[in-house]
């Protein structure tokens, strides 16, 4: 398989994490977002989204958006599993992810936070309180759900599709100096799951496209 994607992309980062944990082998693809070569003919040719994560499957075929990517890996490769055996279970774990990819990502990706600066000629200073205040609403949001069912990871004892989401959000929020005090439990998943290889080598400064 062959994983187009970028160290900073959270999105991306989402899907390596996945691979690491199922323990599946890929050939790393970089494209750099922030140089545009997700505009590139030679990208554009591959996904008409123009955006990562791409799999590329061994027989050529190509899947797009990373929720779909990871619930792909996990079906056809189910242990270990993300998403549980109990549709109760399941809801919840996507409800978690969901707050991170459809409610705090959404609003401060790269595109996004490009189009505030470029077109809108919002400042820097406002463009961080942009992205700090989503990313603090929808963390606030995850931290009350997982105080109403603590575990070690963001559902149980084993890292599922919400963490693939939450770890990458968590290294955005760092990196933007986002306020993360007062979130105990969101906090301790996050540490729970660094201790572990997978998400280990998985961080952007694993990847071999990485600039400091």
């Amino acid at each position: 398989m062959k994983l187009y994607n970028y160290f900073r992309s959270s999105a991306s980062f989402r899907v390596r994490i996945a691979l690491e944990l199922k323990g599946l082998a890929y050939e790393y693809r970089a494209v750099h977002l922030a140089k545009g070569e997700q505009k590139q003919p030679e990208f554009t040719a591959l996904t008409a989204e123009g955006l990562v994560p791409l799999l590329e499957l061994d027989d050529g075929r190509r899947l797009t958006q990373s929720m779909a990517i990871i619930e792909y890996l996990d079906e056809t490769h189910p242990q270990p599993a993300l998403l549980l055996a109990d549709a109760a279970g399941r809801a919840r774990v996507r409800a978690l992810a969901q707050i991170v990819a459809c409610e705090i990502h959404p609003l401060n990706n790269l595109r996004v936070l490009k189009y505030l600066v470029h077109e809108l000629k919002v400042g820097d200073e406002a463009k961080n309180a942009w992205y700090r205040h989503w990313v603090r609403l929808g963390l606030e949001s995850y931290e009350a759900q997982l105080a109403a069912q603590p575990a070690t990871y963001s559902h149980g004892d084993a890292p599922t599709l919400a963490d693939c989401c939450l770890v990458p959000q968590i290294f955005n929020a760092q990196r933007f100096d986002c306020d993360l005090s007062g979130l105990p439990r969101t906090m301790a998943v996050f540490e729970a799951c660094m201790k572990l290889p997978a998400f280990q080598r998985a961080q952007p400064s694993a990847c071999p496209d990485f600039e400091a």
